[in-house]
């Protein structure tokens, strides 16, 4: 396994890997790995001859410098993990060498990015395009491999590689959780024991609240699972939503759609927890 922190560098050794045939697949993450990362290596790894890692904590897409600067950065522990799963490149460049100069670009994403985290994080969006963009443009992937926990992000980058005409493929992968349910994320480092204690009744009501369908509509659905969270100390629901799982767009009705999908942010603490869940 290489460590590679040079753009010219990886550009070389992956013209090399293609110039024998070999299929290049990428897992962009921002470090502080964990098994649902992992996850997703296996199955680059599966799938493609050669598998790169991006280990890259993006600043264009922090629109709280607090999040940003408290952000885990862990590229020594990372490596220990990605080694024994067969990552072929770990990519983990600095600020300066992926942003040599202010990146401009703004993305007219359209609706997909306008919903749910859209309005709540601006330029969040913007930011995870332009430094997808800039991997993609890097390392020229096969196959790019993205977390199911970040339902509208995957959503919003194959709406960014429809308009830029990039050829790659998006493999979504199904989310990864703890054993009580609790979806896993680099932010459940930050909870304290008696936060993490609570975190998994955002699972436990998600599941919960598919026996109630169809029977309940879809505003008696949703009242329910911010309801019940908003009852535990400390939670806070910032926003619950069941959307078309394609389009992003909040449905009324469950015939509204074949695909609802219900999203959720939740506080725990000052911990902000994201997680969704298929009807």
């Amino acid at each position: 396994m290489k460590i590679v922190s040079s753009i010219k560098d990886l550009k070389n050794f992956l013209a090399l890997e293609r110039e024998k045939g070999k299929k290049v697949g990428l897992v962009p993450t921002m470090g502080a790995l964990h098994a649902g990362h992992i996850s997703l290596v296996k199955r680059c790894v599966a799938e493609n001859d050669i598998c790169v890692v991006s280990d890259f904590v993006n600043p264009t897409q922090f629109n709280d410098k607090h999040d940003l600067e408290t952000y885990p950065r862990t590229l020594d522990a990372d490596c220990a993990l990605l080694e024994p799963v067969g990552c072929d490149y770990v990519f983990a460049p600095s600020v300066a060498e992926m942003y040599p100069e202010p990146d401009t670009r703004v993305f007219n994403l359209g609706p997909v990015a306008e919903v749910m985290e859209g309005p709540r994080r601006p330029g969040h969006f913007n930011g995870v395009a332009q430094v997808v963009s800039k991997l993609f443009y890097i390392v020229e992937p096969d196959n790019a491999y993205f977390g199911e926990k970040d339902f509208q992000q995957i959503a919003v980058i194959r709406e960014m590689v429809r308009q830029l005409n990039l050829p790659v493929h998006i493999v979504d992968c199904p989310i990864q959780r703890e054993a009580d349910g609790l979806a896993l994320s680099s932010r459940n480092t930050r909870l304290t024991p008696e936060q993490r204690q609570k975190a998994p009744v955002i699972a436990r009501t998600l599941k919960e609240s598919t026996t109630f369908v169809p029977a309940k509509s879809v505003q008696e659905v949703i009242d329910y699972v911010v309801n019940t969270i908003n009852q535990v100390p400390e939670m806070e629901v910032e926003y619950f939503e069941i959307v078309d799982g394609n389009t992003m767009q909040p449905i009324q009705n469950w015939s509204d759609t074949t695909y609802p999908v219900g999203c959720i942010t939740v506080y725990c603490g000052e911990v902000r927890l994201i997680d969704n869940i298929k009807y």
